[in-house]
């Protein structure tokens, strides 16, 4: 259906509706807040729509870029993500203790949210390398794909950002998963990321602050005016909207700014309470979309590169998805992701943006069947 007319428009759907849906919210999460907005009520409002005007623009320009240079260009790309990691400890800004920013001009950028596209590309093109020599994963490869992560994982768990940790290493598994690597390798691997977490844990590694998000993630009440006052004030305002919500912009939690963060981590609060569990459920509804549009584009894609990439990008979207709004929902800790495609920021804008541009990339190949240098036909794939 969608192969024979161009582009993956149920993509492309559900990523425009959930970019209005994403804006309308950061507008009324913002709008009261005087503090914020300096007394303009449209001030977010503006720059959400400039930052997903941007966003569209590099969409664009990746869909519209070969698929032969997309690859060339890969290199470039991922040491790109780790100068501005490297940046960020060296200059970054730190913000509710995390060292992950980097101000330019007027403008911060978040370079982790960039590392994510990277790493995801960056494996995709050794497992297709891989791949075009008809042979099986081997040790040298794991190690490989793992280094492309270790790299900037390391890094971005110097400023510390936990939670890109998290969404990080649910990506890279799956991403081994779908390129072949043997069940006991993953298994051996998960366990291995268990006892280094453990580890870090005990070695101090996370601050005192990310332990104690952890606890009270187990138990609010244990400090309900201190680590645990987000969680409890999400599940209010979630539990405000009940079916149907309170309406837009008349969210009484939201108007009294008693969510902290609201129009970044804690955006989906906003759902819950002004757009009720129908509102909340369809950004959901949209967000499954799109994982499972990335899935299908996986499945079909003609070379492991865009089958492994588009894989990437389902698990990243997924996971991060699921982790934003389960800290919300108070079923995940509070670790600080922003929801794609709806919570206020450039940095996510962007890479998100970017994502869904690599998607229809790999979707228009797909759709071409014009075999290539660099395309290898599926049933030369060896699997284990």
């Amino acid at each position: 259906m969608n192969r024979r007319h161009g582009l993956d428009w149920v993509l492309m759907g559900a990523v425009g509706l959930l970019v209005l849906i994403g804006t309308l919210l950061v507008w009324s999460a913002t709008s009261s807040r005087e503090a914020l907005t300096g007394g303009d009520s449209t001030a977010y409002l503006a720059k959400q729509l400039v930052n997903v005007a941007i966003g569209v623009v590099l969409m664009v320009m990746v869909m519209a870029t070969d698929h032969r240079w997309l690859r060339i260009i890969v290199p470039a790309i991922y040491a790109a993500s780790a100068l501005g990691l490297v940046l960020v400890l060296v200059m970054g800004t730190t913000i509710n203790g995390s060292r992950s920013w980097l101000m330019i001009g007027g403008m911060s950028i978040q370079p982790s949210e960039f590392a994510k596209l990277a790493v995801v590309v960056g494996m995709a093109l050794l497992v297709s390398e891989r791949a075009a020599w008809s042979r099986p994963v081997g040790v040298v490869d794991v190690a490989a794909m793992l280094a492309v992560a270790g790299l900037p994982a390391a890094l971005i768990l110097l400023q510390p950002d936990l939670g890109t940790m998290l969404v990080l290493t649910a990506t890279v598994f799956g991403m081994l998963a779908v390129a072949g690597v043997p069940r006991r390798w993953v298994g051996g691997l998960l366990a291995g990321g268990i006892a280094v977490a453990a580890l870090a844990i005990s070695a101090g590694v996370l601050k005192q602050y990310q332990i104690d998000r952890f606890m009270a993630f187990t138990n609010p009440a244990l400090d309900p005016r201190g680590a645990g006052y987000n969680t409890e004030q999400a599940r209010i305002a979630v539990g405000n909207g009940g079916i149907f919500g309170q309406g837009l912009f008349d969210g009484s939690q939201t108007k009294s700014g008693f969510v902290p963060e609201q129009h970044t981590d804690f955006i989906f609060t906003v759902a819950g309470e002004e757009l009720g569990l129908l509102g909340a459920g369809l950004v959901i509804a949209l967000l499954g979309v799109i994982v499972w549009r990335a899935l299908a584009i996986a499945v079909r894609a003609e070379d492991m590169f865009g089958r492994v990439a588009a894989a990437g990008i389902a698990c990243w979207i997924g996971f991060q998805a699921f982790q934003n709004i389960g800290m919300c929902l108070g079923i995940m800790p509070v670790t600080g992701v922003p929801l794609p495609f709806v919570s206020y920021g450039g940095s996510s804008m962007f890479a998100a943006m970017l994502a869904v541009g690599v998607l229809q990339n790999i979707h228009l190949r797909s759709s071409s069947a014009i075999p290539t240098a660099f395309t290898t036909p599926t049933r030369h794939l060896v699997r284990r």
